[in-house]
C-alpha cells in the first residue's frame, strides 16, 4: 500500500504514513464492475497541522536553549566586569556604580528558567510528534505561557490554540493519538 500524500510505501496493518502522518485509507474490496469511491477532499485541521506543530515547537525549545545560553554569557561577562579582568567587555575601565550587586544574580535565575521552558516546548513537541494522548494537554498549556515570548512564542502559541484548543480538535486528537 502507498500513502496518498507523499508516495511512501506502508504496511497494510498502519493507519498513519510513518513520513508525513497522514491517515492511510483502509483498503476496501473492490468490486469487479464498480470504481473506487474517491478519496474525501477535506484533510482535518489537527491531522493537516500536527507535524508542523511538533516540529515548530522543537525549534522553539533548540532556540530557546541557544538564546538561553547566550544571554547567560553576556549577563556574566556583563556582572563580572568581562570574566574577572579589571577592563570592561567595551575596552577601558568600568568605574561607575553600575552593575548593582543583584543582577550578579540573575544568570543562574536565567538558567533555571532557559532549562524550562526549553524542555516543556521539547517535550510538547515531541508528544505532537509521536502523537501521545498527553502531548495535546502538554502543547496547549505550553503555547499559553509561551503567548508571552514576542514575537516567536506568541505566533507558535496562537497557531497551537488554533489548531488543538477548540472540542472538535480534541476529538480528533485522541482518535489519531498514539494508544500503545
Amino acid at each position: 500500500m502507498v500513502c496518498q500524500a507523499c508516495g511512501t510505501s506502508v504496511g497494510e496493518d498502519v493507519h498513519f504514513c510513518p513520513r508525513c502522518g497522514a491517515q492511510v485509507p483502509v483498503a476496501q474490496p473492490v468490486y469487479r464492475g464498480y470504481p473506487q469511491p474517491p478519496m474525501p477532499m477535506y484533510i482535518p485541521r489537527v491531522q493537516r497541522n500536527l507535524q508542523t506543530l511538533g516540529i515548530l515547537w522543537c525549534v522553539l525549545g533548540v532556540y530557546r536553549v541557544v538564546s538561553g545560553l547566550v544571554g547567560m554569557i553576556f549577563l556574566r561577562a556583563f556582572t563580572t566586569h568581562n570574566f574577572s579582568d579589571d577592563s570592561w567587555i567595551f575596552g577601558g575601565r568600568w568605574h561607575g556604580p553600575f552593575p548593582p550587586m543583584w543582577i550578579s544574580g540573575l544568570w543562574p535565575l536565567v538558567a533555571v528558567a532557559t532549562i524550562i521552558t526549553a524542555a516543556l516546548a521539547l517535550i510538547a513537541g515531541y508528544g505532537l510528534l509521536q502523537r501521545r494522548p498527553w502531548g495535546r494537554i502538554v502543547a496547549i498549556i505550553a503555547s499559553i505561557l509561551a503567548l508571552l515570548k514576542i514575537p516567536f512564542g506568541t505566533a507558535l502559541g496562537i497557531y497551537t490554540l488554533w489548531v488543538l484548543a477548540p472540542g472538535a480538535s480534541g476529538l480528533e486528537y485522541d482518535s489519531i493519538a498514539d494508544r500503545s
